[in-house]
């Protein structure tokens, strides 16, 4: 089912961008929620919200409440995944939604994006491409639910039976700002109220139409007589005298 977009900005508006949001964050929420309801929430029915509200948080982190891709500050600089390496001599430091980082994870955001969703996108070979919106947020959607960022997904701590905002941090990195992101993750939630689908009246079975009464025959009869008359007349017979 679609998201109430008016009670999801009414809301964030408010509990997380300080009463106004300008026009690219108003699209890159708009973009995620409609990449989420294409493809990820029909499949995961009871948890999608759950995963959803935290995707969420993750990028209000993320991006520097952006909402849309962007490239780590420094790129990388002084961290070992900052360092231009593999074939095609890129560094793979931190970019789109989630921050990718490492090769590996490049190679397998090239792979999920074609095996899952049809999409070509050599992020091996041009990891520039994680600053485009499709690639960067069917990255993030796949990546955490799936697990395949740190190999932990979102079904480990948002399930039946667990609503773990705080440890889910581990499905991006660890638990650095952990408790940060489960505070957006807080204020998130409440905004993603789904649109319910209004129940279908069934259709009322055809009245059926009453039998047409035959016409009754009226008989006329015309008296001339100064005796006693008498008339038998059946039941159901109209009978009428001048």
């Amino acid at each position: 089912m679609p998201y109430d977009r008016d009670h999801f900005f009414t809301t964030v508006r408010k509990d997380l961008f300080g009463g106004s949001m300008t026009q690219s964050q108003v699209d890159g929420c708009n973009f995620m929620l409609a990449v989420w309801e294409d493809h990820f929430e029909k499949p995961n029915p009871r948890d999608g919200t759950n995963w959803l509200s935290y995707c969420f948080a993750t990028v209000f982190y993320e991006t520097a409440q952006k909402m849309r891709p962007i490239e780590e500050y420094g790129k990388g600089s002084g961290k070992s995944y900052g360092k231009p390496v593999g074939p095609y001599g890129k560094a793979y430091y931190g970019r789109g939604h989630p921050q990718l980082t490492w090769e590996d994870n490049y190679k397998k955001g090239k792979d999920r994006l074609k095996a899952g969703y049809n999409i070509v996108a050599d992020l091996h070979q041009f990891p520039e491409k994680m600053l485009e919106d499709e690639v960067s947020v069917l990255v993030l959607y796949d990546g955490m639910t799936v697990g395949w960022f740190t190999g932990v997904g979102l079904p480990k701590y948002f399930n039946a039976t667990t609503e773990d905002p705080y440890n889910a941090r581990r499905v991006v990195n660890v638990l650095d700002k952990a408790e940060t992101i489960q505070g957006y993750y807080k204020k998130f939630k409440p905004a993603l109220k789904q649109i319910g689908t209004p129940a279908v009246k069934p259709e009322e079975p055809p009245k059926e139409e009453a039998p047409m009464e035959e016409p009754k025959q009226v008989i006329k009869l015309t008296l001339a007589s100064d005796t006693l008359v008498r008339l038998n007349v059946m039941a159901g017979e109209n009978v009428e005298i001048v």
